[in-house]
């Protein structure tokens, strides 16, 4: 098959890493790709919400699968788009339909969804800019710390953990009256804060049929301890110590069934890959969210997990096929490191040249924020720049492979955190 990846980050380099290794695949464009994509794949300098330009490169390419991997193009309808010109209406696409995708697009939207489901998630109202004050008088009877989120898309940025009730209500003005998320925050969801620890779940749908894909934990802060200013995610470990297969059987039952369900009762349709947030409160699974693609930097940590035919996967979620399709998971430990640039998740710094050693063994180098500058050189130009994943029969041996690819690699104002994997560590021993 020509496959077309959309996207440009480390979760793009990662699904470029694993098609390739399919016989399936015969050749794979990415656009617009990145400095790491370009070793394994063609790019293509298209950008991920030009629907006009993907439609007519399909044809010109003969694509026969098209697989879109970040958020936004999905929010914006580019599933619909291809489906709905004759010329590409056949051609299988994995990516959810624009009202799938707003269970991104929109906090309010997925925990209605959740509610109608029967779904556990946290108790929550949503509040506009005319209800300002009842918003107020809401948070006053809220116990701390209290969840603010903005509705629409913020990069992974648009959460805030409130520690007091004159934190949360400053905050809950700047987001409705000061647009502190743009329009993302034109809308409101005050949410119960759920205390526990945070698990990442991956599935693939078809629609109908869905298969469970390895589990990992994120870390989110900047800072070590889970410290400092959210990020899109400093680094990820798979699998997961606490979820064992006792709990993953109550996230299928409680969580999974009734999500692929609710998408199939209320026609929403939706071929693709579903990231739900996850809090194990006692021992018991609640949504926090639901994002309608995979995770970055988890990708990098569950694929290099999947040993069967990757494309073979792809291919069932677009032409919904899934039912037929064999999952192989190694047992395997995945951790994955994000270096990023200096000043990230705020201002930072770009076109610093990047001293990049050759993989070792038990290594995989993903490339997210980079390019090759003018004298031919690789270079930082995102916030996240590098994902490194180590693997290892165990989290020891994995950590141990990561840490040390990290150590060999450098650019003036890099950063990353020392601690990924160190919680899951002390509570497997």
């Amino acid at each position: 098959m020509n496959i077309l990846l959309l996207g440009s980050g480390g979760r793009e380099h990662a699904f470029a890493w694993k098609i390739v290794q399919s016989p399936k695949c015969t050749q794979l464009f990415v656009a617009p790709g990145n400095a790491g994509t370009a070793d394994i794949a063609t790019n293509i300098s298209l950008s991920i919400t030009d629907f006009e330009g993907i439609k007519n490169f399909i044809l010109s390419e003969s694509i026969d699968l098209v697989v879109v991997g970040p958020e936004e193009p999905l929010v914006k309808g580019v599933v619909d788009y291809l489906l709905d010109q004759p010329e590409t209406s056949k051609i299988p696409v994995v990516g959810p339909s624009q009202l799938g995708a707003t269970l991104e697009g929109s906090k309010d939207f997925s925990k209605r969804f959740m509610q109608r489901n029967n779904v556990p998630t946290a108790a929550y109202e949503t509040f506009t800019a005319d209800q300002i004050e009842a918003g107020l008088a809401y948070l006053e009877t809220q116990n701390l710390p209290i969840v603010l989120k903005a509705d629409g898309l913020a990069a992974g940025k648009g959460v805030l953990i409130c520690q007091t009730l004159e934190e949360a209500k400053a905050s809950f003005k700047e987001m409705l009256l000061e647009q502190k998320f743009g329009a993302a925050s034109a809308k409101v969801v005050v949410e119960e804060f759920l205390y526990g620890i945070e698990l990442s779940v991956f599935v693939a749908t078809d629609g109908k049929n869905y298969k469970i894909l390895p589990e990992a934990k994120d870390y989110k802060r900047i800072g070590e301890g889970d410290t400092g200013l959210n990020t899109g995610g400093m680094g990820a470990v798979s699998p997961v110590i606490f979820a064992d297969e006792a709990y993953m059987k109550k996230v299928e039952e409680l969580v999974v069934k009734p999500t692929v369900a609710g998408l199939a009762k209320e026609n929403i349709p939706y071929k693709g890959f579903l990231f739900i947030g996850l809090m194990n409160y006692e021992g018991q699974p609640y949504v926090i969210e639901y994002n309608v693609r995979m995770g970055d930097p988890e990708t990098e940590a569950v694929l290099p997990r999947i040993t069967s035919d990757f494309v073979g996967l792809l291919h069932g979620i677009g032409t919904g096929t899934l039912e037929d399709y064999d999952l192989q998971i190694s047992p395997e430990y995945a951790t994955t490191v994000v270096m990023v640039s200096g000043g990230y998740p705020e201002s930072y710094e770009k076109g610093f040249e990047i001293s990049l050693p050759k993989e070792t063994p038990g290594t995989v180098v993903f490339h997210a924020g980079t390019a090759i500058n003018s004298a031919n050189h690789l270079v930082n130009q995102g916030g996240r720049v590098l994902a490194i994943t180590g693997m290892g029969a165990d989290l020891e041996t994995a950590l141990k492979n990561a840490f040390s690819t990290v150590e060999n690699i450098h650019w003036e104002k890099s950063y990353h955190r020392r601690d990924i994997g160190q919680d899951i560590l002390k509570l497997s021993k």
